[in-house]
């Protein structure tokens, strides 16, 4: 099986790596995903000491890509967040970093990207929130995968 697709995480502080879990079991069981083709776990520079992300990566033992507000700022996404904004500095965490760590570009200058389709990446999972009743956190979750690798109907 290839690894074939990344997770971008924007997390609220302090969420734990099982309400992080649940929801990427949650939208890959959904979109008919198969866990075992998860490249990695993207997210911004800023969460890169989030315990959540680390112990899922740790345990899944998965890599965590960071990109800074800058470089996740210049990603076109589909549903950007004024509030995601106002926040961390960057209209988009999940979404843009699913996209740019499925890009697989290993140096990033900073322009606006005109569409996904420009870095070579499908992007399939529009982000998605978590954030159940009576648990502390919140995850917001995106998938994309890179265009130079195995088709998505491949991974069912």
């Amino acid at each position: 099986m290839q690894q074939v697709l990344w997770v971008g995480i924007g997390c609220k502080r302090g969420t734990s790596w099982q309400l992080i879990d649940w929801a990427i079991e949650q939208v890959f069981r959904e979109n008919q995903l198969f866990t075992g083709a998860i490249a990695g776990i993207a997210t911004i520079d800023t969460k890169a000491s989030e315990v959540g992300l680390i112990e899922l990566c740790h345990l899944r033992n998965l890599p965590l890509k960071t990109f800074s507000a800058e470089i996740l700022r210049s990603v076109c996404v589909p549903n950007p967040a004024t509030i995601t904004d106002h926040k961390v500095g960057t209209p988009s965490v999940a979404e843009a970093a699913a996209i740019l760590a499925a890009s697989q570009l290993t140096s990033l200058t900073i322009f606006t990207f005109t569409s996904v389709e420009e870095l070579r990446v499908r992007f399939l999972v529009p982000k998605q929130i978590f954030q159940p009743q009576g648990q502390a956190g919140a995850v917001t979750l995106a998938v994309a995968q890179a265009l130079n690798t195995t088709s998505i109907t491949e991974l069912h």
